[in-house]
């Protein structure tokens, strides 16, 4: 490209994606902190990592 063309059409394309690939990623890993806070969730995975530790 030369100084002076005109961008295409689709220029800044990319970064607009990433842009909202990067939200997206944001409000997954809200959602996930929130779910595996819950005690009830919490209370599982304690008891999966605790089985894990008795088998060993």
């Amino acid at each position: 490209m030369r100084e002076g063309d005109p961008l295409p059409p689709d220029a800044g394309m990319a970064t607009a994606e990433y842009a909202m690939a990067t939200l997206a990623a944001c409000g997954f890993a809200g959602l996930l902190i929130a779910v595996l806070s819950s005690d009830e969730v919490r209370g599982m995975l304690v008891r999966i990592v605790q089985q894990a530790l008795s088998l060993a």
